[in-house]
Formats: structure tokens, sequence, C-alpha cells
């Protein structure tokens, strides 16, 4: 019965009526996948897939005349009668005879040059043509891997939903999505509303198949989906490119076709390599055939990446339109070493859509009811291009398997494997799980848990952890303990929790704890626990300053309406003075003695900065981000946020109930970001953060505004939210204060352009601070400094040069950064 199943199902995905079907390859027989298809002097069609099979939906019988587009062959016009349907239609493409005019090539100007000047002239005038429109959308999702490692992280990696041989190689993801989207030009807006979805394997079925995310537009100066690589058509192209002409070819129309070959001026600047083809007098892209790499974006774990684009004529506007694209990629990491292809049809595009006020919204983003439960008879008649053998397989290989997969039975055996005790589980951690209840109780060990400070000394904490999914939505709730022992001290300290979240759609979430807990003097605590531990142990630089907080606190935030995010606390916690308890470091003999840990007084080791008291803290605070962009998935709600405008954060805190009412106090913060690209020039940033007591009173310090500081040289923090050269606990504040950060990375726009250090791909950054103070004069800090440091693929470093100012004081110093924090 399986057999005659799956027979049925093979023969169902491979055909289906009213189409014309067939093979197409090259001369030796060899199949061509991507060949865009298409009915003649329409932009409506499909592309062939990795066998060469093509299939293309028409509605009538009768003569019609079919074109068969490929970059790099002639493209091939044939005129058919179709008396019945299904009608097949095999052809072969004979490969493209370019040619090099002698008169191109006596040329004093380099005639390559000539033509990417008038397609950048006239970029403008092209894209107007299809300043509106809306389109159908089809996207295949396709990714391999070959010798799948068996474990990771020693944890075992699995069969990848059942997608392996026994060489563990074979499909570890396969998805498909149709959608209607709509595009206007001015002012920039776009809208998907996806109509299908289906990934092999699951029941969501939602992909990764957007169309925002998968439209790859070189008209633009640079892709942010590839990391804002510059566009060998941006208008500083010449910049970063030289091109050469490598001959013409006539279209099916006639038209000229340039075919022009890119090369990086620089081995490692964010630029393609490859071909693009230009039509000659509409100067418009009628092809795209590019390779990028990992170095070249930025990103390690990429080898290589593919862009493949064809456009075709569009009477109705007089313009070149995109009809198909794909997208190969070649990946590393960690001993996986993925690769696959996402490719991509338009079709039906209407250039006169009757659009209005209501047509574009802050969601960008949706799906039809139901659009991830389609069945195989929908897809067949829907799909656009043609499932290959090894496509269609997995399909109903993974559909049996995951029915056998959600059984408790089968889910039991898996966790039974997985729950087994190993002998270093006690340091590591161990996670109990029952995959079908989806509840797990985890045990966290203290290997990565364990730190160093001078009051705690050699400090391990340990704990358990309960969490229960409710349903697939985002409801769950979670309850665990942890202590926390400081082997100098000789103190635990315990602390519990209880979170629970209702949905993944406006994610309220509720949070109560409680217990004892060392916590910094800086409640924004700068200084990472990690930075503290190896400053104290191998330089005898204790920074971190901490106290004593016995406390119950209750926390609930919520996303209250798009853009708006509502966040509140409220706490009751003792406050207890602590002293240094230990004078132990790597570094340090004899009479070393660290700083104390009061941060008022380094040097006073007797008193501490404040005195022992209780109090209750009451936080609220809402975030506003401004025309933000949203996805609405049928399990939740993803937002994008939106750089056009600043993101702008309030807050309000109240101290009340000490028995000294000089502690109560009331404080108002405000800040303001923003991420702004330059496009080629790079990108611009700032943060902005002002804040102001309602009265002057002598509060607690910790209570105190202080600003960030920094004493390292290797910071692990952002750059935004912190000074580069200030002592920790040097500003504070019970009255008014305000700080800004800026900075400018240029990428490759300056020293991309002075010989020599251009090879070397390094990014300028410049920045600069300022803090102000009550009772404090100005604090000033310049930069300037060197982004994208290291070397091939792996370039994550940045350093600084700093000049501060304080007065008449002045200090300079150097800093390292990892742009991955």
């Amino acid at each position: 019965m399986k057999k005659i199943t799956f027979l049925l199902l093979l023969f169902i995905s491979s055909t289906t009526i009213a189409q014309v079907k067939g093979k197409i390859t090259d001369k030796e027989g060899e199949p061509l996948s991507f060949v865009s298809v298409y009915l003649d002097k329409t932009v409506t069609g499909t592309t062939s897939n990795d066998n060469g099979d093509y299939f293309l939906e028409l509605n009538k019988k009768g003569l019609h005349t079919i074109v068969f587009q490929f970059l790099g062959f002639k493209t091939l016009k044939k005129e058919i009668n179709i008396i019945s349907f299904p009608f097949e239609l095999n052809v072969v493409l004979e490969e493209e005879n370019i040619k090099l005019d002698e008169i191109t090539i006596s040329t004093k100007d380099n005639p390559a040059n000539r033509i990417i000047r008038n397609v950048i002239a006239n970029k403008d005038k092209n894209t107007d043509k299809f300043s509106n429109y809306t389109a159908k959308f089809y996207s295949r999702g396709l990714t391999r891997i070959k010798d799948a490692p068996e474990s990771f992280l020693g944890r075992s990696t699995g069969d990848f939903g059942g997608g392996l041989d026994s060489t563990r190689t074979g499909i570890i993801y396969l998805s498909e999505t149709f959608s209607n989207i709509s595009f206007q030009k001015k002012p920039k807006k776009f809208k998907e509303k996806i109509v299908a979805s289906k990934v092999s394997g699951e029941d969501n079925g939602v992909s990764f198949n957007r169309a925002e995310d998968s439209n790859l537009d070189l008209y633009e100066n640079s892709l942010a989906v590839f990391n804002d690589i510059i566009s060998p058509i941006s208008t500083n192209a010449f910049s970063y490119y030289k091109y050469k002409l490598v001959g013409t070819f006539d279209d099916q129309n006639g038209k000229l076709i340039n075919k022009i070959k890119l090369t990086p001026k620089r081995k490692n600047d964010r630029v393609f390599d490859g071909f693009i083809y230009v039509v000659e007098d509409d100067w418009a892209l009628y092809g795209v055939d590019v390779t990028t790499t990992g170095a070249q974006i930025n990103i390690p774990i990429v080898n290589s990446l593919k862009l493949k684009q064809s456009y075709n004529y569009a009477e109705e506007i007089a313009g070149w339109v995109l009809i198909s694209q794909t997208i190969d990629f070649d990946i590393k990491f960690f001993g996986f070493k993925p690769n696959g292809k996402f490719s991509y049809v338009y079709s039906d595009y209407n250039f006169q859509p009757n659009f209005k006020k209501e047509t574009f919204t802050n969601e960008v983003l949706s799906f039809e009811e139901n659009a991830t439960k389609k069945d195989a008879v929908f897809w067949n008649e829907l799909r656009p291009v043609p499932l290959t053998k090894e496509e269609t397989t997995d399909y109903i290989v993974k559909d049996r398997i995951k029915v056998t997969r959600k059984s408790e039975k089968y889910l039991d055996s898996l966790d039974a494997k997985g729950n087994k005790f190993g002998w270093l589980d006690p340091i590591k951690g161990y996670s109990y799980r029952n995959s079908y209840k989806n509840k797990s109780f985890s045990y966290n060990g203290p290997m990565l848990r364990t730190g160093f400070n001078t009051v705690q000394g050699v400090n391990a904490s340990a704990g358990f952890r309960y969490f229960e999914q409710i349903n697939e939505k985002g409801k769950w709730w979670s309850a665990g303990i942890n202590a926390n022992y400081g082997f100098s001290d000789k103190r635990l300290r315990p602390t519990f929790f209880f979170s629970k979240k209702w949905d993944n759609f406006s994610r309220p979430l509720l949070n109560i704890s409680g217990g004892i807990a060392t916590t910094q003097f800086n409640e924004r605590e700068p200084i990472f626990k990690l930075n503290n531990t190896i400053a104290s142990l191998f330089y005898g630089n204790n920074y971190m300053k901490i106290f004593d907080k016995t406390f119950a606190k209750i926390r609930y935030s919520e996303e209250i309406s798009n853009g708006i995010y509502f966040n509140s606390s409220l706490e009751y916690a003792k406050r207890t003075p602590l002293f240094n308890t230990t004078n132990y470091s790597f570094a340090k003999e004899g009479t070393f003695v660290y700083s104390s840990n009061n941060p008022l007084d380094p040097e006073n080791y007797a008193n501490a900065a404040f005195t022992e008291h209780s109090i209750a803290t009451l936080n609220l605070g809402a975030t506003f981000i401004f025309g933000q962009k949203y996805l609405s998935y049928p399990d939740r709600k993803s937002n994008e946020g939106n750089d056009t405008y600043p993101t702008v954060s309030l807050n309000y805190r109240k101290n009340f109930g000490a028995d000294n009412s000089e502690l109560n106090s009331d404080l108002f913060i405000a800040n303001i970001r923003q991420n702004i690209s330059a496009g080629n020039y790079g990108d611009f940033a700032y943060h902005i953060r002002g804040a102001a007591f309602l009265e002057k009173k002598n509060i607690a310090f910790m209570d105190n505004i202080q600003a960030n500081g920094n004493q390292l040289w290797f910071p692990i923090d952002l750059e935004l939210n912190s000074f580069n050269l200030l002592e920790y606990y040097k500003f504070y504040t019970n009255d008014k204060y305000a700080e800004m950060h800026v900075e400018h990375d240029f990428k490759g726009a300056l020293l991309g352009k002075i010989p020599l250090i251009n090879k070397l791909n390094f990014h300028l950054v410049g920045g600069a601070k300022v803090l102000f103070m009550a009772d404090h004069k100005p604090y000033t800090e310049y930069s300037i400094g060197l982004a994208n440091l290291g070397f091939g693929k792996y370039r994550f470093l940045r350093f600084e040069y700093v000049n501060a100012h304080y007065g008449d004081i002045k200090e300079t110093g150097f800093v390292f950064r990892a742009s991955l924090f």
C-alpha cells in the first residue's frame, strides 16, 4: 500500500493539466537549470529546475510563441500549435556567440566604462518605469549537507529530519512559498501576502523564503541583505570595480546586449566578481551572474554566494523587469558543510495597480488563512517550477516520517538516549526532557558560571530549572532555583524565579524572583564578570564593586501596541555593604593589596559607601519604535524595527519606603537611539541619554545616576553605551545629567581609495562622546580607529585611539573591541 501511495504521489507531483512541459538541455544533452521560459511579449513565465525540467501554465490552445532565455546561451523562440494538454516541448540551447567589434577594441576610452556610466545615469529613468506594481512571487529553498557530523558539543545532531543517507549526506531543508507582492518606489513600500507555504517534514510550513529579503535590487547603491555589498552599478562603483567589455550579442527581439566582466579593485572589498549584461541604448540590466565570498561580505561561515538574475522586456512599460533569480550558497562552520540554492520566479506583473491609503501598512508580511495547510493537489496546480525527483522524494519520505516522529513512542526513545547522565554533567550541566509533553528539567552546572571577585573570592553558581511549553504560539512557564557560593567569604546566596509568557504576538511576560545576590553599584552593570575576573586575577585590578541585596521582585513587560513596549517592576530589597575578604592574584606577590570595595574611596577598607537600609523601587518604562515594520506569522509576530526614525525610551524610577526619607527619590530617564545607513559611505549611529531627579537629596550611592566607564584594554561591551577611558565610579550625580555617543563607520569609502592601504580592507571608524553632569565639568572623548581587523574571513576586531578631556586634564589611550559584542 505504501509503495502504491508513493508512486501515486510521484505521478501527481509531475503532472498537471493545461501546461506546456519538457526538458531543456545543451548540445551535449546536459540539463540546463534556471532557464527562463515565458510567452513572447509577456513577463509571465517559469524556470527550469535542477534537472532541466519545466512546465509553463497556459489556458488557451492554438498558436503560441515560447521563449527560452539563459545567460551564456542563445535565446530561443519556439512557435507551437497546441491541440491538447499537456503539450510536450523539449528544446536544446546553443551557446551564445559573443562578438567583440574591432571598432570597439580600438576605442581610446574603455567601452565598458562608457556603458556602466550610462547605466548609472539612467537608473532612475529605468526604475521609474516599474515604480508601482503587483506581482506573483514563487520561491523554493533547498539545502543539502555532506558528511554531517554525528555530534556537536557532546550532543547528537540526529539525522536532520530523516534527510540523510548512510554517509550522512542529503537534503536537510526544502521549502516553497507562493505570495502576492505589492511594491511602491516613492516612498518605498513593500507588502507580501503569503498564499501558500510549506517546509518538508514540518507541520507549521513557515519557510524563510520572504520576497522582500529576496529582492536583491542592483539598481540600489548597496544590497543590505548581503551586508551592504556595493552594487556594480552603484553611483560610486568605479571606486570598487574595474570593467571589461567581453562582447555583444542580439537578444530575441534584436536588442544588442553587452556582456561586461566585473573585477574587484581590491580582493576583500564588499563587492561582486563575475558578469553583468546590459541592454544597449536602454542602458538597463538584462542579466546578472556574479559571485561574492564570506571574506567580502564579512560573514565568516560563508565560503561563497552566487547570484543570477534574468530580466525580460515588458512592452506595456517599455522597460526591463526581473523575472527570475537564484542564490547559490556554500557554507562551512564547526564541521558542518551545508550548501544549496534559493530560486525565485516573478510573474503576472501589474504595472498600474490601484493602490489605496490602506494598501501599505506597517505589516509587511502576512499569511492567508490555512496558508501552511495546503495539500499536494493545491501545490501541483500552483507550483510554476516542477520538483525534481529528489525533491519529490524528500517531501514524500519526510511527510511520512513526521507522523512517526511525533508519536510518544518515538520521542520517548530519543529522550532515553539524550537523558543519559554523563560523568562530566555535574560540572557542565544536565537536562532531562519529555519531548512529547514539551517539558524539561535542567541542572545548570558551575563550569561556565564560575568567576572571581575580591569580596567572594572564587565563586560558583549552580541551579535547577523546570520548563513547560503549553502551546506552539509562545505560551510557556518556567521556575527554578540557583545558588551562588563564595569560597573566600564562605557565604551561600540562594535565589529563585518564576516566569510565564502567554504568546509570541504581544509577548506578555511575567517574572517573579527573590533571594540574596551580589549587585554592582552601577545598576547598568558596565563591568562583565568575565572582564573583572581576568583583570583581578591577572592584573590585580578589581574594578567591580558590589553590595549584597536581599530582595523580592516582580516584573511585567508587553508590547501593548505595535512599536510601543511597556515594562515595569516592583522590588523590595535590603541592601548590605560588603568588604574584601581575599587578596589572591596570579600576578601580584608580596605586599600587594587590592583596592577596597568602596567605590567612593578605594583606599578606605574600614568604611562602606553606604549604610545598610531597606527600600522599595518602582520602575515604569515605555519604548517607542516609530513606524515599526512587522511580520505576521501564524504563530508569532516578528518585529523589524525602523531605522528611519529614532527609537525613544522613557523610564520613571521611584524609590520609596526607606526609614530615612532622604533615601527616597524620583528619577526620570530618557534614551534616544538610531542607526542610519549612509549607503556606500558607511553607517552612522548615535545614542543620547539624559536623566533628572525630581528633587536633589542625599540618596544612597547606588541610586545615583552613573555613566558607564571603562578601564580595560579589551572591554566586552557596546561601544555606544559606555565611555572608553572614563573611570568606572568617577562620575555620578543626584541631580541632572546627559551623555551622547556618536560614531561613523566609513566601511571602505575612505581607506579603499588609498593605494596599498586599500589592499588591507580595513574600515575607518570615527567617534565622539560627551558627558554633562551637574557639579562636574564636561567630559569629552574623541576617537579614531580601524575596524574589520582580522585574518581572511574572520574580521571582527576593531582598534581605536582615544583622546579624552576633562577640564585641564587630558588623557589618551587605546581600546580593542570585538564587533560581535
